[in-house]
C-alpha cells in the first residue's frame, strides 16, 4: 500500500480548505439547528471558529508549530456548543503531533485523540451529534487503513462513513426527526472534512458560493431541551487551570455545559439565566479574556418566529424596559465595561444594583468600551441569515466609539441592507427613539421611511439630567478634576444635557437639587408649552423616590404618565453617579 504523508505546507493548506468549506455553508447550516436549542446559529458559530482559524494560525517551521497555532486559533474563535466541542476535538488532535511529516498511523492517532477529548468536554454527551459523527468518521480511518490505496482514498472513506452516520442522527434524536433535519453541528464536522480532502486534491473552495441567501423559519413551536435564556461563553486564562473541576462547579448554573482548553487556556460554555453569577465564579479562577453572552429567545425568535421582516438593534446605553424588548424582538449588544481587570456586560453580566454597592469602594473605577468588532461582525453574520433589512440605533458617536465599530462591523456584509443610525442620544433618551422605531416597524412603514423619520426625531429628542454630585463625572474622566474640585467647593449641582451634535453639556448650573430640579421642570413646562411632549420618560441611578416625584410633577404638566420609569444602564450610572434621576422626551411638531 502506498501512505500518503501529509507534509507541513499540507497539513496548514487542508486546515484552512477545511475552515473555508464549512465558512461558505453557513447560512445552511443555520437553517437546519434545532439542537440543543433552535435558535439558528450554529453556522455562525462555526464560521467563527473557522476564521480565527484562517486569520489567526499560521504555518510553523514544523508540523507540531503549525497544528498548536491552529489548535489555539480553534479555542480563541470558538463560539457555542458545536463551535467549542469541534475546538476541543482541534485541541486533541494537536497533543500528540511531534514529527515534521504527519503518516497515516499518526493522523488516526491523533483524529482519535481529537474524538475522545471533544466526547469529555461535555458534562452530558448526546447521541445524533457532532460527537456521534467524529467517532464515525475515526473508527472508519481504523477499520480502512490496511486497505486503503492512499491517504487521500483513506480519508474519502471516512467522509463516506461520516456522511452515512450524518444522515442517521435524526434517527438518534427525536428533535431532528421531528423537524426533518440532520444535526447541523455534525453537518458541519462533515463539510470540514469534504473541504479536507479537496486540499489533499489540490482543490480550494469559494466560500462566497452559498452564503448569502435569506433563509427559511423551521417554525419550531418552542424551546426545546434548554429552558434557560443565555447562552453564556468566556475565554479563560491562568495557570494550572482545572477543566474536570470547573466542570463540577458551573454545572449549578445551567445546561449544555462545554468545558474545552488546557491548563493555560479554557473555553467555557452554558446555557444559564444568570450570566453575571457565571462569570462571578470565573473571576477568581483566571483572566477572563473574552466573553458572549446570546440572547436564546432572541435568536430562537429570529430563526423560527420572527415578527417582522426588518431587525431592530441597539446598545446597552438605551435605557428600555426589558419588556418593550420582548414585545419588540429587539436585539441588544451590551457595552464593555472594564472592572478590576475583568470585562463585564452591561445589563447581562452585571447590573447596576450590584455596581452600585460596588462604585464608592474601588480604588481604580472602572472604564466603558464599544463592543467588540469580532463580536459584532458574529452577530451581523447571525442576522444577515434571517434578515435582508437590519436598522441599528446607537449612542451618540460622539459620546463613545460604539457607532464606528457598528459601522465597520457591518461593511463586511455587503449583501444585507444595514443602516446605522446615530441617535445623537443617550440613556432614556436613545430608549425613547428605539421604542418609537420598533413602533414604526410594528405598523409596516418601508425601511428607509422608518430611517428618515428615525433621524428627523433625533433634533426632537432630549434628555435633562439632575446630577447630585460631580465625583463620579470626574472619576470616570467625564469631567476635568479641576472642574470637580471647583463644583465640590461651590456644592454644584448641574443640569447635564446632549448638544444637537450629540455631545455631552453642562445645560445648566445650579447650587443645590431644588434648584437644579426647578431649572429642568421650567425647560419641560416651556417645551410643552410650545410645542407639546409626545411621549416622556423618567430614568434614575437608585433614586426611586426622586424618579418617583419627577414621574408625578411631569405627569401633570404634560398631561400623560411617562412611557416608563426604570434604573440606568450600568455605563450610565458609572458617569452619572448615585442619586441621579432625568427627564427624556420627544417634543411634538414645531406648531
Amino acid at each position: 500500500m502506498t501512505t500518503y504523508q501529509l507534509t507541513n505546507e499540507l497539513i496548514y493548506k487542508s486546515f484552512i480548505i477545511g475552515a473555508k468549506n464549512v465558512i461558505q455553508e453557513k447560512n445552511a447550516l443555520n437553517s437546519i439547528n434545532v439542537f440543543p436549542v433552535p435558535d439558528g446559529d450554529t453556522g455562525s458559530n462555526l464560521a467563527s471558529m473557522m476564521n480565527s482559524i484562517i486569520e489567526l494560525s499560521k504555518l510553523g517551521e514544523t508540523s507540531e508549530e503549525t497544528i498548536q497555532s491552529i489548535a489555539d486559533a480553534a479555542i480563541v474563535g470558538a463560539r457555542g456548543n458545536s463551535g467549542i466541542i469541534f475546538a476541543q476535538y482541534i485541541y486533541g488532535f494537536s497533543i500528540n503531533i511531534k514529527d515534521d511529516v504527519i503518516n497515516q498511523d499518526v493522523f488516526i492517532e491523533s483524529a482519535t485523540n481529537g474524538a475522545n477529548y471533544a466526547y469529555k468536554s461535555i458534562t452530558k454527551p448526546v447521541e445524533g451529534t457532532m460527537i456521534t459523527v467524529m467517532r464515525a468518521f475515526v473508527d472508519a480511518l481504523n477499520q480502512f487503513k490496511s486497505i486503503a490505496k492512499n491517504f487521500v482514498d483513506l480519508m474519502s472513506k471516512g467522509y463516506e462513513i461520516a456522511v452515512e452516520e450524518l444522515a442517521r442522527t435524526p434517527e438518534k434524536l427525536a428533535v431532528l426527526k421531528e423537524n426533518n433535519v440532520v444535526d447541523a453541528g455534525a453537518k458541519g464536522f462533515v463539510h470540514f472534512i469534504e473541504g479536507f480532502i479537496k486540499a489533499l486534491k489540490g482543490e480550494d473552495v469559494d466560500m462566497h458560493a452559498h452564503n448569502h441567501e435569506v433563509v427559511e423559519e423551521l417554525h419550531v413551536d418552542h424551546l426545546e431541551d434548554s429552558q434557560f435564556r443565555y447562552c453564556t461563553e468566556a475565554l479563560l486564562r491562568g495557570k494550572n487551570l482545572d477543566v474536570e473541576q470547573m466542570k463540577v462547579d458551573l454545572e449549578q448554573f445551567g445546561d449544555s455545559l462545554v468545558v474545552a482548553g488546557s491548563d493555560k487556556t479554557i473555553r467555557i460554555h452554558i446555557h444559564s439565566d444568570l450570566p453575571d453569577q457565571v462569570f462571578e465564579y470565573l473571576d477568581d479562577k483566571g483572566r477572563i479574556i473574552e466573553q458572549k453572552v446570546d440572547d436564546m429567545k432572541r435568536q430562537f425568535e429570529a430563526a423560527n418566529h420572527k415578527k417582522y421582516p426588518i431587525a431592530l438593534v441597539t446598545d446597552s446605553i438605551a435605557d428600555l424596559p426589558s419588556s418593550y424588548f420582548d414585545k419588540y424582538q429587539i436585539h441588544m449588544i451590551p457595552i464593555e465595561l472594564l472592572m478590576n481587570d475583568s470585562i463585564y456586560y452591561d445589563k447581562i453580566t452585571i447590573q447596576s444594583s450590584r455596581f452600585y454597592d460596588m462604585m464608592d469602594s474601588l480604588e481604580v473605577y472602572p472604564t466603558s468600551s464599544q463592543p467588540n468588532l469580532r463580536s459584532l461582525e458574529n452577530f451581523f453574520s447571525f442576522l444577515t441569515t434571517y434578515y435582508k433589512e437590519i436598522m441599528v440605533l446607537t449612542i451618540s458617536k460622539e459620546m463613545s466609539g460604539t457607532y464606528n465599530a457598528f459601522v465597520e462591523a457591518a461593511s463586511k456584509f455587503q449583501d444585507a441592507k444595514i443602516k446605522i443610525i446615530n441617535t445623537k442620544q443617550n440613556s432614556g433618551a436613545e430608549g425613547l427613539l428605539v421604542l418609537r422605531a420598533a413602533e414604526y416597524i410594528e405598523q409596516g412603514l418601508p425601511f428607509d421611511e422608518i430611517v428618515e423619520k428615525i433621524e428627523s426625531l433625533t433634533s426632537k429628542t432630549k434628555i435633562l439630567v439632575s446630577v447630585q454630585t460631580l465625583k463620579y463625572m470626574v472619576r470616570s474622566g467625564r469631567v476635568s478634576k479641576v472642574t470637580g474640585i471647583i463644583g465640590k467647593i461651590l456644592n454644584l449641582k448641574p443640569v447635564i444635557s446632549i448638544d444637537e451634535e450629540g455631545k455631552g453639556i453642562i445645560f445648566d448650573k445650579s447650587l443645590s437639587i431644588r434648584s437644579s430640579n426647578k431649572k429642568i421642570k421650567k425647560h419641560v413646562e416651556e417645551v410643552q408649552k410650545t410645542y407639546g411632549i409626545e411621549r416622556f420618560a423618567i430614568v434614575h441611578a437608585n433614586a426611586e423616590s426622586r424618579a418617583k416625584e419627577y414621574a408625578e410633577y411631569f405627569e401633570a404638566v404634560i398631561g400623560k404618565k411617562p412611557e416608563y420609569v426604570m434604573d440606568i444602564s450600568t455605563v450610565v450610572a458609572m458617569n452619572a453617579g448615585l442619586g441621579t434621576v432625568a427627564i427624556a422626551y420627544i417634543r411634538s411638531d414645531d406648531k
